[in-house]
Parts: structure tokens; sequence; C-alpha cells
């Protein structure tokens, strides 16, 4: 997505208009009050609803203007007091400052920003309210970074909701996994964290805090993968696995979330480039979803269209094709470059750009850019202590704990006593490596605690080395690492991957570690005189069986790419200041699954197929989705349910309406059934009780399952979570709702959502509920 179109012209030239910006300090903004000229434009006017106020600044732009607004660096318009604009800005886990790229962030005298840990570790606490919270600080950040004169735009590309599908995916690190519903529950978090909404969502209205931008729109999730590059990758998805799999986040993030951007993806479904999708952008998102928003192409995302798809005849043809499936702006140059001739080829109606630049000022306007000075405005006050804030630095050090994964503790190896630990051995490549807590999409961060800096601060004899040269472990120390585990009482062992391994344009090819760095931890392990702990960064799964069942091996935790403060998180756990309650959002595979070719878009499996994630994959797995260890035992049990059978024969919008079969099960459309029974909930109950001696918040993860996963029919489906805190000893009932039309359901071949009859069972950890569907 980084790019290197340059606004440096922009910048020079408006740097010196009074009108927009007065000094480095001041944001910039239209419509000062100050300046006589703002009085007589009624885009200024605040009284005048947006969508005038937008028609307003487009009836005033010559068509050259027009499309010099189409980019992602939208320069300054002078003579009406209008700024430069700049649409790109990242803020995947913490507002990211490029010093070497041209983005919305432009850091002087601010220096960083708070690092939260990288997405699929923070899925893994299955907590919602700290992905708002997350979100909203990182809100807060993006605002007062603006409010200091260092930001040129306010519009966020995150975060990423495209489906963990396949456990090669480098940039599956970005997203909170596998599961829709858990992506989608993260997107609607996030976005109204990030854009000023309450948690329960609906208070938004006009004014946004900063923009979120879901993306990548749709089934984007194969980077560079054998030759196959998502620039020219053609990804065959059918109309089932599209409905119950890959646009489910999407469809939450906008009609839940109100995101007011998308970004819509590089590669082609079924032949038609996601930019040039009609169908996706404009009758789907905007259409049936209700998107109010702007969309974005990835960069440089239009010009592959005609120089590497094919799909277009010309990069006019290229730039039709984006503007009439109802994208809005370009990031790259084919808009600025081609969108004239195309109107002059008659290729393309100028109704088309303005419908493009009603959303993008809009957009624009719900920031405050044309509401007169910031200061006077809602978030006006945010000012510079909120970045890097005790707060939001507590919060990263939060996450980072609720997130990391117990995947093995034999014989409670964990946690070690502060007391009785003398002297402890931190050996791996990933030990003091500071950037690697960060994983991608990162900038400057408050402050940074590797895992070693943790461990010192609760040991005083420590000895550490580093055991290979680099985490590919071209070369590993391994009899130096072993002198130095024999000297110890205890050794953590940090190892996994990093950014070289695993990244956007890099999918991997193993799932197995490095193989001189699976060969040190075994040689380490067995030299120790206890067994060791494992710790692993990464973000993607990885075949770690050898450790598994490895006597020598007592602990093990995943701790993904946990942030700033993931060395502190970390030695919290490892010390039991914190009890670990995290759970693995996607499935972890075994080495041999690298035989499915990994542009293999199918969902469900076949005979010769084993299928993808949780949901339908029968195959070997080395741990589940949704494992995860914690130093207390909990059980679970499910109270008496007010409403075991849900009735269906009365509650068809037609009495004429025939129920279809099949494979000998009658079943309902959705669309078919009445209002009052799909905004219906069923309240279910489960009681957790936590028997262990320590307090610990513990995630509940609630199932649906059909009596047999066959004719396309999921596993199991995850339909709802909640985290509880419970003390030692203490019991808590723990409320769901279900609601039979979104949580019965499934996709048929057609797309169309369905409710079969007959029995559905509920399951949490072993117990499971039985609901029955009667038609």
């Amino acid at each position: 997505m980084k790019h290197k179109i340059s606004s440096l012209i922009a910048l020079i030239y408006i740097s010196s208009l009074p009108l927009i910006l007065a000094d480095s300090a001041r944001p910039p903004f239209a419509c000062d009050s100050s300046h006589p000229q703002t009085k007589s434009y009624p885009f200024c006017n605040t009284s005048f609803s947006i969508n005038q106020r937008v028609q307003d600044i487009i009836s005033r732009l010559t068509l050259d203007e027009k499309i010099s607004q189409l980019v992602i660096d939208a320069p300054a318009i002078p003579r009406l007091g209008i700024p430069y604009y700049e649409w790109w800005s990242e803020a995947l886990h913490g507002v990211v400052y490029f010093s070497n790229y041209n983005t919305g962030i432009n850091f002087k005298t601010i220096h960083a920003s708070t690092s939260f840990p990288q997405v699929i570790l923070t899925a893994a606490s299955f907590d919602a309210h700290l992905w708002y919270r997350i979100g909203q600080a990182i809100g807060k950040e993006a605002r007062a970074i603006y409010n200091a004169g260092e930001a040129t735009g306010l519009s966020f590309w995150a975060p990423n909701i495209n489906i963990f599908r396949d456990p090669r995916w480098g940039r599956g690190q970005e997203t909170p996994g596998e599961d829709p519903v858990v992506t989608g529950k993260y997107a609607i978090s996030f976005v109204r964290g990030v854009q000023g909404d309450t948690f329960e969502g609906g208070k938004l209205g006009e004014h946004l805090q900063a923009s979120a931008c879901c993306k990548h729109f749709t089934a984007y999730d194969v980077d560079n993968w054998k030759g196959v590059n998502r620039f020219v990758y053609d990804a065959k998805v059918s109309l089932q696995d599209l409905a119950d799999t890959f646009n489910p986040p999407f469809r939450s993030c906008i009609r839940e979330g109100k995101a007011s951007g998308i970004m819509c993806a590089y590669n082609r479904v079924n032949g038609v480039p996601n930019c040039a999708d009609y169908n996706l952008l404009s009758k789907t998102a905007r259409g049936q979803w209700g998107f109010n928003g702007y969309i974005t192409s990835d960069c440089d995302a239009v010009s592959i269209i005609y120089e590497k798809q094919g799909y277009a005849k010309s990069p006019e043809d290229a730039v039709a094709a984006v503007l009439k499936a109802g994208m809005d702006v370009n990031c790259g140059t084919y808009l600025k470059n081609y969108t004239k001739s195309a109107v002059k080829n008659r290729r393309l109606p100028v109704s088309e750009i303005d419908r493009a630049l009603h959303n993008l000022f809009s957009v624009r306007m719900r920031l405050g850019f044309f509401n007169g000075n910031p200061v006077n405005q809602p978030y006006g006050k945010i000012g510079r202590p909120q970045i890097c804030s005790q707060e939001h630095q507590n919060l990263a050090v939060e996450a980072a704990r609720n997130g990391i994964v117990l995947l093995k503790n034999t014989n409670k190896l964990l946690p070690f006593s502060k007391a009785k630990t003398t002297s402890l051995a931190v050996i791996g490549p990933n030990a003091n490596a500071s950037e690697i807590l960060l994983g991608n999409y990162y900038g400057p961060s408050c402050k940074i605690v590797t895992p070693l800096q943790g461990l010192q601060n609760y040991v005083k004899d420590i000895k550490y080395h580093p055991g290979c040269n680099a985490v590919n472990c071209s070369y590993a120390f391994t009899g130096q690492a072993v002198k130095v585990a024999k000297r110890a009482e205890y050794v953590v062992l940090v190892m996994g991957l990093d950014q070289t391994q695993e990244r956007e344009e890099l999918d991997r090819v193993d799932l197995v570690l490095p193989p001189k760095q699976q060969k040190l931890i075994s040689t380490v392990a067995r030299a120790s005189k206890n067994p060791v702990v494992l710790v692993l960064l990464s973000g993607g799964p990885i075949d770690i069986t050898f450790a598994k069942y490895d006597k020598h091996i007592g602990s093990i935790l995943w701790a993904g790419y946990p942030g700033e403060a993931g060395g502190q998180a970390l030695t919290e756990i490892i010390f039991g200041d914190h009890n670990p309650g995290g759970r693995l959002p996607v499935t972890w595979y075994p080495q041999s699954f690298v035989k499915v070719p990994m542009t293999d878009m199918r969902m469900r499996p076949s005979s010769s197929y084993p299928g993808r994630t949780y949901r339908f994959y029968q195959g070997p797995k080395v741990f589940e989705f949704g494992y995860g260890l914690s130093y207390s035992n909990y059980s679970y049990e499910f109270l008496p349910v007010a409403q075991n059978k849900v009735y269906l024969n009365n509650q068809l919008n037609s009495p004429e309406i025939e129920l279809e079969k099949s494979n000998a099960f009658k079943y309902i459309p959705v669309s078919e059934l009445r209002t009052e029974l799909c905004d219906k909930r069923i309240p279910v109950t489960v009681r957790a009780q936590n028997h262990g001696d320590l307090a610990g918040k513990h995630p509940l993860l609630l199932f649906v399952r059909r009596e047999k996963a066959s004719n396309g029919r999921p596993v199991k489906q995850l339909i709802g979570f909640q985290s509880v805190i419970l003390n030692a000893g203490e019991r808590a009932d723990v409320e769901f709702e279900l609601s039979p039309c979104e949580h019965l359901s499934t996709a048929n071949e057609e797309g169309l959502m369905v409710i079969e009859e007959g029995s559905h069972f509920l399951s949490i950890g072993e117990r499971e509920s039985e609901i029955t569907v009667v038609l």
C-alpha cells in the first residue's frame, strides 16, 4: 500500500496561504471566520446541510479542479480557500508516521504515538470493549496530532478485516483472524472507537473524530505466493463462500460500525477487478448495506486493471470502469492523468466525477475541515496530552496481557515464583529485538519494553544470548547458548518469526520454524536443568508439534507481535502477576497443510480437499481455533433455556411460499421471514466458574452446530463471545442473546441465508444445549 506519490509542490504552495494555514502549528482548515470571503460561500455556512454545502463546492469547481481532487494527495484550491488534503494515513494498531512516505501524519514536534499489539494478538482477547477502547485511543491521538498542526488528513486506512483464510498469508497478522463473526465484531468496535461513536453505537451523528476505512474489499488474502501476486490474482469464490465468509465483516463494518471509508482490493474476484465491480461497490455496499462514505483504491489498483490484469483496453477505460463502479479516489496517478481524456472521449460522464467528489467532500466536512477553526469544534479540545498518555500506555499493556495465549503448561511450570527464582537464561533472536514486537504498519512508539528488559525487572541474575544471527537463523550459536542455559535455574527461549518471514508482499511457503532455530530450541531444552519456557512471536500459526510433545519444553506462550509493552505483559504472565486468558483466533495447522494450494479459495471440504478454518476444515490440527490455557480451570453450565423451540411455520411473509428441501431437510430463506422473528432475541445464560487459585479474565466462546456437518454446513460456528473476570472460586452467570435469523442460518449454494429445520446445538466447552427449529 505504501506509495511514493509526491505532494511537495502542493504543500509548499498552501503553506503560504493565510486563508488556509497561518503557521506550522495551526491545523489546515477552510472557512476561516476571519477571512472576508468566508461569509459569501454557502459551503462555509454550517446551518446548511452537508449535502447542500458539498453541492455548492462542486458547482464552483472547474473540470481540472474536479479531477485534481480524485487522487489521495488532493491539492489546495486557493481561490476557494480549500487546503491540501492527504487521504492516506495508517492506524492499524496505532497512529503511524512514516518518515520516508508522504501521508497525512507529519511529525515535527511530536515524536511518537502509542503502539498497541498487532491486531491478531488483540483479537485473541475476544474482548470487543477492549477493541473499542483501542480504536478510541487511536482516534483521540490522531485528532490531537491534527489539532497540533502535524496532520494534513484524518482518514485512516484501517482496520484490515479480511479473513485469515490461509495460515501462510503474510498479512494475516493484520487481521482479527479466521472467523467472520469475530472479524465483524472487531470492525464494529474499532471503527466506532476511532470515529467517535459510543461502544453501543448510534450516537455518532455527522461529526467524525477521525475517519476509519475497512479494507480490502473483498476476498483478498494472497499477497505473493510461489509467483502468484495480488496484482494479477483472480480469486475464484463461490456465492456461498462470499455470503458467509468473505463479505459479512464488511457488511458489519458498514451497517453497524458506520465506517466512513472502504478500500477496494487489488485482486479480481471471478474475473472482475474489485475496484471496477459495480455490483460490489454500488449495488451491494451502497445499495444493500447503506454505505455512506468514500471508496478508495488500494495503491495503483486502478493502473493494474489495464497494465497487469488486461481487464481494461486503455487507461481511459480503466478510469471509466472504476468511477462508474462507484470508486471515489485513486491511490495512484491514473485518475489524475487519464480522467480528462476519458471525459473528452465520451467514455466517462462528468456526473460520475461529481458523484465521487460528493462522497469525498462529505467526509472532509464531517471531519470538520470546512467548519472554521478546529479549536471551536466538537473535537477541538483534544490536545497533545492525549498522545502517549499514561492511560493509553496502560491500555497497550492490558491489550498485550489479555491477548497472549498459554499453549502448554506441563506440571504447572508457570508461573515462576518471584521470590524463589534465583537465576534466568533468556535466549533467542526475538528476546531483545524491539521493532519485532511491533509487527508491521507501525511508527515511533512512546516506549518499548522487550522481553529481556521485562524479565530483568523481575530477576537480577539474568544471562542473555541471541542464539541465532537473526530470526531466519542461517547461523546458530548453539554451543554458546547451551553454556548460558546450563548456568541458569530456568530458561526462557524467545523465538518465532518476524517481518523477514511474513509480511505484506511475502507469504510463507512453510508452517514450521526456520530449521536451525527449531534445532536450537530442542538442543537448549535438553541441556537445561529444568523444563524450559518457549515464547513464540509470530502473526501466523506455526507447526510446533515438536515442542508440544517435548518433555523438556514445559510451557509454551504465543505472544503474537505484542506492541510497545509486549515485554512487560509477557513478564507479568511468566511470573503470575497476570493470569493468561487469551485464545487462538486462528487454527494452527500441521506442516502437511502446505500441500493445499494457497490459491484454492474454497472454504468447504470435498473428497480430496480438507476445507479451511475451524468452520469447515477436516484434518489434523496442532491447536484448534479458540484454544488457550490458563493458570485456573474453568467450568461451564447452561442454565435452562426459556425457549428451546423456534417455530417458523407461521412466520412467513407470504403464506403461499413453499418450503424447499435440501438433502431431506426443509429450509426457509431468511429473506422470507417476518421482521418480528428476525428482531427476536432468545436469552441464553451460561454459568462459568473459576476453580483455580488465581483470579482471571476468561473469554467464553459460544458456538452452534448442526447434528451433521454435511451439505456445506459448518462443523460449528461461533455466534457469540464475552469475557468475564472471576476471582478464585467465583462463579458468574453470563447472558448471550440468540437471534434465530442470524445465528441459526447458513448460506446455501446460491448465496442465500436459509434456516433448516431440526436440531441445532449450542455449545461452550464440553457442554451443549439443544434448540429445535420447527417448520
